[in-house]
């Protein structure tokens, strides 16, 4: 006898057995609100794995009184896209079809393309999700016939009404009597990270693993434990490693160290690392000219011990980071040398600094006193221009004081 599992069996077939997008499906939900007055548009889902957006596009299409076709960009080729485009034409399509395709991010720019013209006029109604970026990964021309909806990783709290369900189920399937302290279904729904769907397959793991009721301790004992949602390869990658960045150029350790955990916990030293090395250098910069020196060997060690020992140095590189005056002065002085070599500026370098020219009139700085002597370094189209503004932190002021204090000597 084949075994449904329990997140199959237990998708919603309604907005109000959904948990979780409330923003979205609840009673003042923004789709639920213009589905109900009759009005469905092409649409575009994303956000994390296991938040809903197979089942809501599943009620939407079951609702429309359209055709459902669905496909998955995964397994399903531009042939399959064209064959339920050819639906249109006939009197089985002549309704209107709803196409709801699985992980379109998956699909080519060609492929996604070749339903734009049924989108236009409204021969097909397009149902699409994604895990990633839709403005990174799907082609224009859609997202601008399309209303983006962003899913939400689903809280603890949200889940256990899915987790309570799922446990009658289990009892009622088992013929069985198992219950679940309250703070056994809040453990599940914590390790599940906002996905119902883990979260649901965490139940059915420790149902029958166990040999009675669920408690904290027994699903101590079974491992269950999570990462959280994480994919070195995806959204969820990029957008840890830019919360990271910017909570450290925010001063803010206790977000670091949190973002730092997540990477970690998720397995990616590299990132975590080269991150780190960009951070130092970007946001703290000549504030603390240090902390590319200490960053540096806070990475080497993590990649020496791995982990999870990782974790001690970057730890360390993290908070001295987080808590060192900032600066992103050397960062702002070279895009703006690099903006003036785009637009074709300082070609022709100054003859006495010419190697094929024998040092022609370039005086030698270490001739002079404290090492200075006025001169002419950048192009004469550029010999004005000041790139570098110092930062208003005391090192840099320090410095540019001394300099200063050296040039007005020299005059």
């Amino acid at each position: 006898m084949s075994y449904t599992p329990l997140a199959d069996a237990l998708r919603p077939t309604s907005f109000e057995d959904m948990v979780g997008q409330t923003h979205l499906f609840g009673k003042n939900g923004t789709v639920r609100r213009m589905v109900e007055q009759g009005y469905l548009p092409n649409m575009v889902f994303f956000g994390p794995p296991g938040t809903g957006k197979t089942t809501a596009a599943g009620i939407l299409a079951e609702g429309s009184g359209k055709t459902i076709r669905r496909l998955n960009a995964t397994t399903d080729s531009l042939a399959d896209v064209k064959a339920v485009c050819s639906e249109t034409a006939t009197l089985f399509g002549s309704g209107g079809i709803l196409l709801y395709l699985d992980e379109i991010q998956y699909f080519n720019k060609k492929q996604q393309q070749s339903l734009l013209s049924y989108l236009e006029d409204g021969r097909i109604t397009l149902i699409a999700s994604t895990t990633e970026n839709p403005y990174l990964y799907v082609y224009n021309a859609i997202l601008s016939r399309s209303a983006v909806y962003e899913f939400k990783a689903v809280s603890a709290k949200e889940l256990l009404p899915a987790l309570e369900r799922g446990l009658a189920y289990l009892n009622k399937v088992q013929v069985g009597d198992k219950k679940a302290s309250p703070d056994a279904l809040l453990a599940i729904a914590s390790a599940a990270s906002g996905d119902v769907r883990r979260a649901l397959n965490l139940l059915e793991n420790a149902y029958f693993a166990s040999d009675g009721d669920l408690t904290p301790d027994s699903l101590k004992e079974l491992g269950q434990v999570t990462g959280g949602n994480f994919d070195k390869d995806g959204t969820v990658h990029y957008d840890l490693l830019s919360a990271l960045q910017k909570s450290i150029r925010g001063s803010d350790p206790d977000a670091a160290i949190f973002y730092l955990a997540r990477l970690l916990t998720g397995g990616d030293l590299i990132g975590a690392c080269r991150r780190l090395s960009v951070i130092a250098s970007e946001d703290i910069g000549l504030a603390y000219p240090q902390a590319a020196a200490i960053t540096e060997a806070c990475v080497s060690a993590a990649f020496r011990v791995g982990l999870p020992e990782a974790s001690l140095p970057l730890s360390h590189a993290v908070v001295m980071l987080a808590t060192a005056p900032k600066s992103n002065a050397a960062h702002i002085a070279y895009e703006k040398a690099a903006a003036d070599i785009a637009k074709g500026l300082g070609q022709n370098l100054p003859a006495h600094l010419r190697q094929t020219t024998q040092f022609d009139g370039y005086q030698y700085p270490h001739d002079f006193p404290n090492h200075y002597v006025e001169q002419q370094y950048l192009p004469d189209d550029l010999k004005n221009v000041r790139y570098y503004t110092p930062g208003e932190n005391k090192t840099e002021q320090a410095a540019a004081a001394y300099w200063k204090n050296i040039k007005e000597k020299n005059k």
